[in-house]
């Protein structure tokens, strides 16, 4: 092991840790990488629960302007949609950042083992940027952005109509 395992990553040479100091090293670095695939798993849950809490919202201003019209709690709807959004929008930023943080330190532990997959394989995805690959969170945080724009747009037109500047039942 060289002089890079008294950086702030490693507490231990391997003089000092003693002669399971690699195999040790392996085992994390393999917890360390099924963390990072948990930390997406957890983000692919999320954004399925808040996608379905979105839609189902979304369907509460057909179900009540269908059966009873426009009612001025439906105001609360939109509010509750677009807070909804916002904190979407806030947890795919926060998983996005967790996982870069998580990939940077697994590339750092790769260059003490023998292959740097996770490096080389973002060198060759031009590391996000290029052509050949484009990272996910950027299309995937416009979902609820989107959503809080339809939400926004709702509220518009209900406060319209409590306002009696739109009709609901033409």
């Amino acid at each position: 092991m060289d002089d890079q395992t008294q950086g702030p990553l490693f507490r231990y040479t391997e003089d000092s840790y003693g002669e399971y100091f690699n195999s040790h090293l392996l085992e994390q670095y393999k917890i360390y990488v099924q963390s990072a695939e948990n930390v997406s798993a957890r983000r692919i849950n999320s954004n399925h629960y808040l996608l379905t809490l979105n839609v189902a919202l979304s369907a509460l201003y057909g179900v009540q302007f269908a059966s009873v019209g426009q009612n001025n709690w439906t105001i609360l709807v939109s509010i509750a949609g677009i807070l909804v959004s916002i904190f979407w929008f806030l947890i795919i930023r926060s998983h996005a950042n967790l996982n870069a943080i998580k990939f940077d330190v697994i590339r750092q532990l790769e260059h003490h083992l023998p292959a740097v997959l996770y490096d080389y394989e973002w060198q060759l995805a031009e590391e996000g940027k290029g052509k050949t690959y484009r990272a996910v969170t950027g299309i995937e945080q416009w979902i609820p952005v989107l959503f809080a724009i339809l939400h926004v747009i709702l509220a518009t037109v209900i406060i319209l109509a409590i306002a009696g500047v739109v009709d609901w039942t033409r």
